[in-house]
């Protein structure tokens, strides 16, 4: 099966910026959809970024214009590039890849982001 490493979380102060990596190992031929969601204390967890195999992103409202996912093929390696980053960014950040239609689904294990002064 397909495994998923992230990493690349730490903390950071307001305005600051980091870069999260996602490492796949195994089989991705099936994949059609790589993205990061996030999940805060005590809410449920929302997509961040996504990109379908034919390049086709999509960003929560609230990311758009600060965060980039990007994608090195070569590495079988997603990132996530968070810049200008807010106290409301903090969150556990988790790496998806998955199927069409939802068929197959992988999630890392998760990365801490926080965001403080």
């Amino acid at each position: 099966q397909l495994q998923l490493v992230e990493s690349g979380g730490g903390l950071v102060q307001p305005g600051g910026s980091l870069r999260l990596s996602c490492a796949a190992s195994g089989s991705i031929f099936s994949i059609y959809e790589r993205g990061w969601y996030r999940q805060a204390p005590g809410k449920q967890r929302e997509l961040v970024a996504r990109m379908t195999s034919g390049g086709i992103t999509n960003y929560a409202d609230s990311v758009k214009g600060r965060f980039t996912i990007s994608r090195d093929n070569a590495k079988n390696t997603v990132y996530l590039q968070m810049n200008n980053l807010k106290p409301e960014d903090t969150a556990v950040y988790y790496c998806n890849h998955a199927g069409r239609y939802g068929s197959i689904r992988y999630w890392g294990q998760g990365t801490q982001v926080t965001v403080s002064s």
